[in-house]
């Protein structure tokens, strides 16, 4: 499964403190039982939460550890959350319960789609190439009914038209 939470912050001349928590957050998060990854991007995709942090979880039993209750959440950012952009979304992939969140390599961006069902509505040309997971939201928020992702090179991303239901999300993450 594939925990996604996004958001974003009300004050950006904090952003540089909250990345550095970020990382401490991220590493705290794999120590719980049932995470094997965790990952942040950010977008500049207008309309999108600018924060995306993708967690491989093994069930959505890892919510009710009383581990994972006590590490999780925005710590002492939670007031300067923007709510416009927090959103909470546990997805499983559409033919396989047991999808993992993809590796992003360096040099490589994660595509991120929301959709009404699992397919880009009205592909154009310079999308018919891209090979999209298709995860179905199954818990949390559930703002969108199936988020489709995608890595590809990020000269590859960078040539793409720009779409108001597709957002290139690049590592946040040093190194």
């Amino acid at each position: 499964m594939i925990f996604i939470s996004q958001s974003g912050i009300t004050d950006l001349t904090k952003e540089p403190e909250w990345a550095e928590w970020y990382v401490e957050h991220l590493r705290i998060m794999c120590t719980v039982d049932g995470i094997t990854s965790a990952k942040r991007f950010k977008t500049q995709a207008s309309g999108w939460p600018p924060s995306l942090a993708m967690y491989s979880i093994r069930s959505a039993e890892v919510f009710v550890d009383p581990y994972y209750q006590k590490i999780r959440g925005m710590g002492p950012w939670l007031s300067l959350i923007d709510k416009r952009f927090y959103q909470r979304n546990l997805f499983e992939g559409v033919e396989q319960a047991g999808i993992m969140a993809p590796e992003v390599p360096p040099g490589s961006v994660l595509i991120v789609t929301d959709q009404s069902l699992p397919e880009l509505n009205h592909p154009e040309p310079a999308f018919d190439g891209l090979t999209f997971t298709w995860l179905r939201a199954v818990g949390l928020d559930q703002s969108t009914p199936y988020r489709g992702i995608s890595v590809i090179p990020q000269a590859q991303a960078l040539a793409l038209p720009t779409r108001a239901d597709v957002a290139l999300y690049a590592s946040a993450q040093p190194g």
